[in-house]
C-alpha cells in the first residue's frame, strides 16, 4: 500500500506537474495562436488591402483607359466635323454648312467656333437672306467669334473673325460705335498676320481697313478726332501694298482683291493698271454669289473707263 501511496503520489505531482505543464503549453499555444491568428489577421488584411490596392490601380488603369479614349474619341469627332465643314465651304454650301456647324454650337473647340461664326456670317451676307434674320446672324456669328478667341487666343483665324464681325456689328451699332471698334479691329487683323504671314485673307482685311480710312468723308473724320487723341487714319498706297502682299501669299485667290487692286490704282489715277486689275476681277471665275457681284462692279467699272 505505501508503495502504492509512493507511487501515486508521484503521479499525482507528475499529474499536477503535468497539468500545469498542459495549461502552460494550452496557454502558449492559445497564446500562439492569437500571435498567428494577428499574423495571419494581418496577413489578410494586407493581402485585402493588397487586392484593393490592385482592384484600385486596376480601376485607375482602366479609368484613364477610358478617359483617353473619349479625348480621343472626341478628337477625332472634332476633325471629322473640321473636314466635313471645310468641304461644304470650299463647294460654297453656306446653308449646308450652317446647319452642320450649329449641331455644334455648345463646342469647346476654337477651331469649330470660328468656323461656325463665319458660317453665320456667311449666311447673313446672302441676299435670300433677310433683314431681321441678317442682323440676327451677326450678333451670332460676333458671339460666336468670342468665344472661340477666349478658347485659344493663338488661332490666327480666331482673330481673323474676331474683327470681321466686330466690323460687321458695327454696320448696326451706328459711326461713333465702328470708328471706336477701329483700332480693335486693326489690333486683330494685324495680330492674324503675326500668327500666320501666310494667309492672304488677314494681309487682305488689312487692306480694307486702310482703304477705309483712306476714303473716310470728312464728317467721320470729325468723329474719329472726337473719339481718340490721334484718330486712325490711312492711305490708299498703304492699302495697295496690303493688296499685293495679299497677291503675292496667294495669286488671285479671291476676287475682291483684285477688285480693290482695280479700284485702289483708279482712286491714285493710275488707269492703266486699274484697267489691268479690273480686266482680271471680270474674268476671275464666279464660284459664289459674291463673286458675281464683284465681277458686275468691274464690268460697271471698266465700262465708266
Amino acid at each position: 500500500m505505501a508503495t502504492a501511496v509512493i507511487i501515486l503520489r508521484p503521479l499525482r505531482r507528475g499529474a499536477a506537474w503535468a497539468g500545469k505543464r498542459l495549461l502552460s503549453e494550452a496557454g502558449g499555444l492559445r497564446r500562439g495562436w492569437r500571435r498567428q491568428a494577428q499574423v495571419s489577421g494581418k496577413l489578410t488584411l494586407f493581402r485585402r488591402g493588397l487586392a484593393l490596392s490592385t482592384v484600385s490601380y486596376l480601376s485607375y488603369e482602366a479609368y484613364n483607359s477610358i478617359s483617353h479614349f473619349a479625348v480621343v474619341h472626341a478628337s477625332v469627332k472634332v476633325e471629322e466635323i473640321i473636314e466635313q465643314a471645310d468641304y461644304l465651304y470650299g463647294s460654297g454650301e453656306t446653308e449646308k454648312l450652317y446647319q452642320l456647324l450649329t449641331q455644334h454650337k455648345s463646342s469647346e473647340d476654337a477651331e469649330i467656333l470660328w468656323r461656325l461664326a463665319r458660317a453665320s456670317r456667311d449666311l447673313a451676307q446672302l441676299s435670300s437672306t433677310s433683314a431681321e434674320e441678317k442682323k440676327q446672324l451677326v450678333y451670332e456669328a460676333l458671339e460666336y467669334a468670342k468665344k472661340a478667341l477666349e478658347k485659344n487666343e493663338s488661332n490666327f483665324a480666331v482673330h481673323k473673325w474676331y474683327a470681321i464681325c466686330i466690323s460687321d456689328v458695327g454696320d448696326y451699332e451706328g459711326i461713333k460705335t465702328k470708328i471706336a471698334n477701329a483700332y480693335v479691329i486693326k489690333e486683330h487683323f494685324q495680330k492674324a498676320i503675326e500668327l500666320n504671314p501666310k494667309d492672304a485673307t488677314s494681309i487682305h482685311l488689312m487692306g480694307i481697313w486702310c482703304y477705309s480710312f483712306a476714303e473716310m468723308p470728312w464728317y467721320q473724320s470729325k468723329i474719329a478726332a472726337m473719339l481718340f487723341a490721334t484718330p486712325p487714319t490711312s492711305t490708299y498706297e498703304e492699302a495697295l501694298s496690303y493688296f499685293h502682299k495679299a497677291e503675292e501669299a496667294d495669286p488671285n485667290f479671291y476676287s475682291k482683291n483684285l477688285l480693290l487692286l482695280g479700284k485702289t490704282y483708279l482712286k491714285l489715277k493710275n488707269k492703266k493698271m486699274a484697267l489691268l486689275w479690273l480686266t482680271k476681277t471680270r474674268d476671275y471665275p464666279a464660284h459664289t454669289e459674291e463673286d458675281k457681284q464683284v465681277q458686275k462692279e468691274a464690268v460697271e467699272l471698266l465700262n465708266s473707263i
